[in-house]
């Protein structure tokens, strides 16, 4: 715990945001209170959050971040409000991490630098590197086109026009949320420090070309 305050102090304000009775009770009425509802995507308790801490930028990332520690503290103040039990592998205390939540230990996480280290490129750890929201937006990307994919499995039965013509668009589909979540990604190994020569080799690309591309993105962004 102390090695986490002095490393991750946004950690240590969002739990102390969490201790505020008013917190839960947003949380609360996000959820409709005595009448169920999905919680919102632009909830107060997201909002509130993100004014409180001075990242106005959580309250949208924390909203759609399902199955995260922060949902999941939402949802066990929820249940235990209802007095409604969890779902298989939950906890209802509201401060219980699942194992991949936890934090590693410090050794584990100087082994982890010292392999880095002794690869070719940046030793710096992806989360360290790559912001939060950009970190999110690429995992997003990669989970649609999934559930995309995983859509066509159910669709290849019926006149072979009609099939031919659903694969088409759905395979194009995904693999404008592929070619959108390789972008990011190289994007943001730039920004990080890495050689555009190495990311540019790992995409099997030219610098120049990738180059091009990353610039057209930004651009188009902007």
């Amino acid at each position: 715990m102390g090695r986490d305050a002095v490393v991750f102090p946004e950690v240590v304000a969002v739990a102390d945001a969490l201790l505020d009775p008013a917190m839960a009770q947003l949380a609360w009425l996000d959820s409709g209170a005595g009448r169920p509802r999905a919680l919102p995507a632009d909830g107060m308790f997201c909002r509130r959050l993100g004014e409180r801490i001075g990242r106005p930028w959580l309250g949208p990332l924390a909203a759609t971040d399902y199955g995260r520690p922060l949902t999941s503290w939402m949802g066990s103040v929820i249940r235990l409000r209802r007095s409604a039990g969890g779902p298989p592998g939950y906890d209802n205390d509201p401060w219980w991490l699942r194992q991949e939540h936890q934090s590693a230990t410090m050794a584990g996480q100087l082994r982890v630098l010292g392999k880095e280290k002794k690869a070719p490129g940046s030793g710096r750890m992806w989360r360290a590197a790559v912001p939060a929201e950009q970190r999110t937006l690429i995992t997003r990307a990669i989970e649609s086109a999934e559930e995309q994919l995983l859509q066509l499995r159910g669709a290849q039965t019926g006149p072979t026009a009609d099939v031919a013509r659903q694969l088409l668009r759905s395979l194009r589909h995904s693999a404008g949320l592929i070619e959108n979540a390789w972008k990011r990604t190289a994007l943001v190994a730039v920004n990080a420090g890495m050689p555009l020569e190495e990311v540019a080799q790992w995409a099997e690309m030219s610098p120049d070309a990738l180059m091009n591309i990353l610039t057209a993105g930004q651009e188009h962004s902007g």
